[in-house]
């Protein structure tokens, strides 16, 4: 099986485990087989809103085993890098929900919100009804001299009814009144992989996401194989055009990939098809599942990139055989 010779699965949660309220297809069934079989699962979220308790409640009724030392989030990661960067009880001045201010307060700083409080940090996080008031208070400390810390720099947040501002969306308020750019903690920047590293233990890794920019590009710059499923943002043809910062090890539909073996891909053909370039465009050739064939297209696109990018007219009308 694809899980196994794996410790770990670092799961992404929005787009992976659920969306909004609602489980992703075949995701509890994967997750509560893949525990049965003794892998640790840990959800690592880049959202900053909730607490972990708050998530691991919501996971299990889902019917996700889950528990709020599973959690791993951007918070805890952007608390830890303001904390090892201030002294031991600063004011830090948050700008975002619950789950921020339990953070900061877990690393032993005290969470203030106005700038009058000579905060020496500012640590920002995504959360619905953030105020206006709050985003001043943030740019006025940081005006000042502040730490500026940023959960994570994700664009946009998917949910049922599409995609909507995300926290790298609304960070560039105070970035932008300021002129100062923040030290981001989540996915794909180091700080929270190293957080997820600290708090589970893992010494074998596997990075489950939804997202190039985020997800796999975390795996990538952390050294560990990573598995995009195609349950969330990223699309096939995301997948074909990616750059080698943004190249999973594994590509899957979902979750149900962990239990079941990985298929060799191997000089463009996986499974019933064969992929190639045939006059500056990609060909794919052959009958079998959907996921095989854009496994083998994707082998035969990063193959020719390089260390590019693969064209969008070159590789797109192979999606038509696919679907």
């Amino acid at each position: 099986m694809l899980i196994d010779g794996y410790d770990t699965l670092l799961l992404d949660l929005d787009g992976v485990v659920y969306l909004g309220p609602h489980a992703v297809p075949h995701a509890v069934e994967s997750l509560v087989e893949a525990r049965g079989r003794d892998v640790r699962l840990a959800y690592v979220t880049n959202n900053a809103s909730r607490t972990p308790a708050a998530i691991a409640a919501h996971l299990r009724e889902l019917g996700v085993p889950a528990r709020g030392e599973d959690v791993v989030s951007s918070a805890q990661a952007a608390a830890r890098l303001v904390a090892e960067r201030v002294p031991p009880g600063s004011n830090v001045l948050v700008v975002g929900g619950s789950g921020l201010r339990l953070a900061v307060r877990d690393q032993g700083l005290r969470p203030v919100t106005t700038a009058a409080d000579e905060p020496v940090a500012v640590v920002q996080g995504m959360v619905l009804g953030l105020s206006y008031g709050l985003l001043a208070e943030g740019a006025l400390a940081v005006q000042r001299g502040a730490l500026f810390v940023a959960a994570n720099r994700d664009s946009t947040l998917p949910t049922r009814r599409g995609e909507l501002p995300g926290n790298g969306a609304v960070v560039r308020v105070i970035a932008t009144a300021t002129g100062v750019e923040p030290v981001f903690a989540g996915k794909p920047d180091p700080p929270l992989h190293r957080e997820s590293m600290i708090r589970t233990g893992a010494k074998r890794p596997l990075v489950v996401g939804d997202r190039l920019d985020t997800d796999i590009e975390g795996a990538v710059n952390a050294g560990v194989d990573g598995l995009l499923v195609l349950t969330g943002v990223a699309t096939p043809l995301d997948v074909l055009m990616a750059s080698p910062r943004h190249r999973p090890t594994y590509v899957a539909e979902d979750l149900s990939a962990l239990l079941r073996p990985y298929p060799e891909v191997r000089q463009g053909a996986c499974g019933g098809w064969r992929a190639r370039w045939v006059d500056g465009m990609l060909s794919l050739e052959g009958d079998g599942s959907r996921i095989d064939g854009l496994r083998a297209a994707c082998d035969a696109a990063w193959t020719h990139a390089g260390e590019g990018q693969a064209e969008e007219d070159a590789v797109k009308p192979v999606l038509d055989q696919i679907g």
